[in-house]
């Protein structure tokens, strides 16, 4: 591990300055955290150093366990911790892994030359992991570095992870093990750290058993309650990620029926579209009936002089040259259909019927682009015609 590149003494606005040119730096040389996570992480960090002063922000490299090495943000230095009446400091390094804040940081001990890990201790191996039940019951936003300082406070009071190394001169004489010896005088650890708590010589003495009843009954109680709190902070967690679940889920519904409406409303539309078309269409063909009817009866009365081509009069000229340009486009298909037929059976040459059909198929091109136009030009004087009697039609709206 690489000696730190940030000198401890800092001030609030030093600490903001370097942790906003570390964590927006970019290229090889940058921090391994996510873009989204860079701002919280910062958050952090400033937090826990404008509570705890004496830890600061730092990059160094951290090897993990398959080797694998990586620099990383760190705080590092002391942490208060009460015992019996007394505030111990005791020194920490808090590793911020890639993954943090999304997991939880990993925590080393870090005793001085003059200081001894205990062992065994609950919470911290041989090599100074610390394994608190807060960092094992990390979630995802809520828990932060303050908390879990507190939380390693009142861990390590009950249980002092540190005691002062003790190092006596050789004496000639042996010691004499039937008389109690008086212990040395407490050592001062080293880099300005108070003595641990194991280094001080208690003076035996009887304590009142109330009292010590009342302040065990007083921890359990503690004990008891930090337990209820939090299973009520995971439960009330669960609760919540359950009811953004359904949010999601009724967000989700509520945009598949504004889609399915706008459709039925895009449907409803386009048929009372066809509806004003259809409308238009019946009145033509009454008028048309209305119009025809006495012809109709003159054709009763005259079936023997029927003549087929004054059975049907056009109305209009555009009326004429649509039936017109109709009936040649009928009259070419039938024509190629019977050029078809004459190809197979042999009767005309492949060159002939070739020359034929394209002569043919141009014409019908022609007819069916005329066809077309005024078709078009129909449409529109039928529309000039419904829009002019409109007022006095019933199918009006």
């Amino acid at each position: 591990m690489v000696p730190p590149t940030f000198t401890p003494s800092l001030d609030s606005q030093q600490i903001q300055q370097f942790l906003s040119s570390v964590l927006s730096q970019r290229g090889p040389s940058s921090l391994p955290y996510t873009e989204d996570s860079k701002w919280l992480i910062r958050q952090h960090l400033l937090s826990l150093t404008s509570r705890y002063p004496s830890l600061q922000p730092k990059t160094a490299t951290f090897t993990h366990n398959d080797g694998r090495s990586v620099n990383l943000l760190q705080a590092d230095g002391t942490i208060p911790m009460p015992y019996q009446g007394v505030t111990y400091n005791i020194p920490i390094i808090i590793w911020l892994i890639e993954s943090y804040p999304r997991y939880p940081p990993v925590v080393y001990v870090n005793p001085t030359r003059d200081m001894i890990i205990k062992r065994p201790h609950p919470h911290v191996s041989p090599s100074g992991l610390v394994s608190i039940p807060y960092l094992q019951n990390w979630i995802y936003p809520s828990s932060n570095l303050v908390d879990l300082v507190v939380n390693l406070g009142s861990a390590f009071s009950h249980d002092p992870p540190l005691y002062s190394q003790r190092r006596s001169n050789p004496s000639p004489n042996p010691p004499n093990y039937g008389q109690q010896q008086q212990p040395p005088p407490p050592r001062l650890a080293a880099a300005g750290y108070p003595p641990s708590p194991y280094g001080r010589a208690q003076p035996s003495q009887t304590e009142d058993a109330a009292e010590v009843y009342r302040r065990n009954a007083v921890n359990k109680l503690v004990e008891m309650v930090h337990g209820d709190i939090v299973k009520m902070r995971k439960e009330r967690e669960a609760e919540m990620e359950g009811l953004f679940s359904a949010q999601g889920v009724l967000r989700k519904r509520e945009e598949e029926v504004n889609k399915g409406l706008k459709e039925m409303q895009d449907e409803k539309e386009a048929l009372e579209q066809q509806l004003q078309v259809v409308l238009m269409s019946t009145d033509v063909l009454a008028g048309w009936v209305r119009e025809n009817e006495e012809k109709i009866k003159n054709l009763g009365n005259n079936n023997d002089n029927v003549d087929v081509d004054e059975v049907f009069h056009c109305a209009d000229v555009l009326s004429k040259q649509m039936l017109d340009c109709t009936a040649a486009d009928l009259a070419i298909e039938d024509v190629v259909y019977s050029l078809d037929k004459a190809l197979q059976e042999g009767a005309v040459p492949f060159d002939q019927y070739l020359r034929n059909v394209r002569l043919l198929s141009r014409e019908q091109f022609f007819h069916k682009a005329t066809a077309a136009k005024v078709r078009a030009a129909q449409m529109q004087a039928q529309v000039a015609s419904m829009a002019a009697r409109a007022p006095h039609s019933h199918y009006a709206p």
